[in-house]
């Protein structure tokens, strides 16, 4: 077995599963994580080591941190892949919500990046994988509060690339567009909380009937795929700055350079089509 380590967020199903899969392949010594404990005991049974890890809790990350350097003596990679998508229109998400979605999305990578360097900076070598979402690059209605988060991971990379890459540390970011996984369970579960505003009724149809762009859609990729782009990031001696995985991926990011008030007419159009 190679003593390459990785440790990899939002284990529990999805990109982050497959990812722990495709590390093992490698024959990296894999450190899965999720919430929930149980979420993971396939993934110990296959040969990773398995931890509980809240990215919100500080002392959670600190204590996971500390025991991958106890008992690997290094992080050769940092997988950042646990988040989950506050839908809705902007107007009725609340506070509490948006601080919640940043709290996970933004301020979790940020707290186990923080904990790494330290160890990577000392090695001068490593790699921050970033998954972040098309979402990034392009802010749809009814995901305002997402897109927000992940364009933040998006700028944050960008001057974490920049800070890091002297110090013999790289920086990737992971851009999928539509996902074989649960992704969509939790983004209904969330638009089910919020007091709805009437004007809004056509955003609502539209997050509810993502059947094209959604993750049982036929352009959604399967989480394998994204896991590949991680990998490479991981294992490339001078990984690029951003991986683009899938078409409808590509083509999105393709949408982001239109002008904006182009873009802004077809996101009418297709809510007129929606009303």
């Amino acid at each position: 077995m190679s003593n390459r380590t990785v440790l990899i967020t939002g284990c529990s199903s999805g990109i982050g599963r497959a990812t722990a899969y495709a590390f093992l392949d490698e024959e990296w010594r894999v450190y899965a994580t999720a919430r929930d404990p149980a979420d993971v005991e396939q993934l110990g049974e296959a040969g990773c080591e398995t931890g509980t890890l809240d990215v919100t809790d500080p002392d959670d990350v600190e204590r996971v941190v500390d025991r991958v350097v106890e008992e690997a003596g290094r992080v050769d990679a940092l997988v950042n892949n646990a988040g989950y998508g506050q839908h809705g229109p902007l107007e009725d998400v609340d506070d509490d919500r948006l601080r919640r979605q940043f709290d996970v999305n933004l301020f979790g990578p940020h707290r186990l990046v923080r904990a790494v360097l330290p160890h990577m900076r000392a090695r001068e070598d490593g790699t921050i994988v970033n998954v972040s979402s098309v979402a990034g690059r392009l802010a749809a209605p009814g995901m305002g509060a997402y897109a927000a988060s992940k364009h933040a991971v998006e700028g944050y990379s960008d001057a974490l690339r920049l800070e890091v890459a002297p110090l013999g540390v790289d920086v990737s970011v992971v851009q999928p567009g539509p996902v074989e996984t649960s992704f969509r369970d939790r983004v209904g579960d969330e638009l089910d909380r919020l007091d709805r505003t009437d004007a809004y009724a056509d955003i609502y149809d539209l997050q509810e009937d993502a059947s094209l762009l959604g993750g049982d859609g036929p352009f959604a990729v399967h989480p394998a795929a994204v896991a590949e782009a991680v990998v490479e990031a991981s294992v490339s001696p001078d990984p690029e700055p951003r991986y683009v995985v899938g078409r409808v991926a590509q083509l999105l990011v393709y949408a982001g350079y239109l002008p904006d008030p182009v873009r802004d007419r077809v996101f009418e159009a297709v809510r007129r089509f929606a009303g």
